[in-house]
């Protein structure tokens, strides 16, 4: 394969509403349609960014550009629904990036206004005020109770094992891989062939801190297609993983088998808050972001509960800003609509206030990855790209593929500018 996919122009086309009841086009209101396009004027003032709004009006200040198609019913999305109406434009086909404009390039412009200490919004102070007119607030159905939270992550990590494997390396570990050096110095270089060797890198890094080898009691919590569980197993470590994503636990199961640790791994469809016993080290990867606000503390205490004496723990955590945090904590965003419900992305602030105030633990930053996991995700993005035939042939279809595509350009740019970061935490008993 090359190692860089070119841009995919897509036809300009309308979903089935059937298949995607939420982006039927919304009701026609001028006042939100004035209000969108007032906003899109507010926040390409200063942006160094192009949108093409129609023939006649374009706003920006010159660089990566994106073209409107659709311009009445973009401002109605936009109108509608602030945190979900510029997604759900892409997904119906209402935008693309200008031929030669990579997505995530587009993107990085707005992500930059969110990471910037000075701004951390789009819009003037003025303006801010005013979205609680277009803002939703995350739906009770989304409760990470033991049942809200099976059904959340189902509805994510049961969606295709065969699409994951699509994308993802062979060991199945989705989630940021360690590059090392400057993993965002050339991203149009990010390859598939260095992406198996920087995730077990990552593996080994996150066992490591934990001081796993031989004899070790481990306990992973959320533990994915259980390329953790494999690499501890391969030290000599006896392993139990749990998750609570049925179709995954089965092919996490076959996988163990694979490598031949089959005596050494235990794969358990368990909720985190049942588990029991005591374990020497306790790891959990990127897991915390779908536990949702009101169980932090329940999710430290379960994993101060199952630490042995002198016994540590290692969480590898998506983070934001914490005035970001606090700012979108209640809001229904678009990631949270189609691709993670029930989820919060946490900060590190939040994350030490919690084990210091809720459990007897401490939380430090051991590694920061916020640079390789942009790198990560174009590659994913590249693969998704380039493997969408056999994708397609599973049964998704063209608004899929615009989902995907987004959420992984959203996410890189994310990390790019530093509005995201993914960071490793040892976990100790004070």
């Amino acid at each position: 394969m090359t190692d860089v996919m070119p841009r995919v122009q897509h036809p300009v086309h309308a979903p089935e509403t059937e298949t995607w009841p939420t982006l039927a086009r919304p009701r026609s209101n001028p006042v939100r349609r004035y209000g969108a396009a007032t906003a899109i004027r507010l926040i390409a003032k200063d942006l160094p960014a192009t949108i093409h709004l129609d023939r006649n009006r374009s706003f920006g200040l010159g660089g990566p550009a994106m073209r409107v198609h659709r311009t009445s019913a973009f401002l109605d999305r936009l109108g509608q629904d602030a945190g979900s109406g510029f997604g759900e434009a892409y997904l119906a086909g209402d935008w693309d990036p200008e031929p030669g404009t990579d997505l995530a390039d587009l993107l990085v412009p707005f992500a930059e206004r969110f990471s910037n200490e000075e701004t951390r919004h789009l819009l003037p102070k003025w303006a801010q005020s005013l979205r609680w007119l277009v803002t939703r607030s995350q739906p009770g159905e989304q409760e990470n109770d033991r049942a809200g939270a099976r059904e959340n992550i189902s509805r994510h990590y049961d969606l295709s094992n065969p699409m994951f494997a699509e994308f993802l390396d062979p060991t199945l570990t989705y989630s940021a891989a360690y590059f090392g050096g400057e993993p965002t110095a050339d991203l149009a270089t990010a390859s598939y062939d260095e992406l198996s060797a920087a995730q077990l890198r990552k593996l080994d890094s996150i066992l490591d801190a934990a001081g796993v080898r031989s004899g070790s009691r481990v306990l992973d919590i959320g533990c994915g297609w259980a390329s953790l569980a494999i690499r501890a197993a391969q030290r000599g470590a006896w392993v139990t993983a749990i998750t609570i994503a049925s179709q995954q636990a089965l092919l996490a199961q076959r996988k163990i088998a694979e490598a031949g640790v089959g005596d050494r791994v235990q794969v358990a469809l368990r909720d985190y808050r049942d588990q029991i016993g005591e374990f020497d080290a306790v790891l959990s990867v990127e897991m915390i972001e779908a536990v949702g606000e009101k169980y932090w503390p329940v999710y430290f205490d379960a994993i101060e509960r199952r630490l042995a004496p002198g016994g540590v723990g290692v969480v590898q955590a998506i983070v934001m800003p914490h005035e970001r945090m606090l700012a979108t904590r209640n809001t229904f965003t678009w990631v949270q609509k189609y691709i993670f419900p029930g989820g919060l992305i946490p900060s590190i602030e939040v994350i030490q206030d919690i084990t210091a105030q809720h459990t007897g633990l401490r939380a430090d930053v051991i590694r920061h990855l916020g640079g390789d996991y942009a790198r990560t995700l174009r590659v994913w993005r590249n693969r998704f790209i380039e493997h969408w035939p056999a994708i397609a042939a599973l049964g998704f279809d063209d608004t899929f593929r615009r989902m995907w595509e987004f959420y992984l350009a959203y996410s890189e740019a994310g990390f790019r500018t530093g509005y995201l970061d993914d960071v490793q935490l040892l976990l100790t008993r004070r």
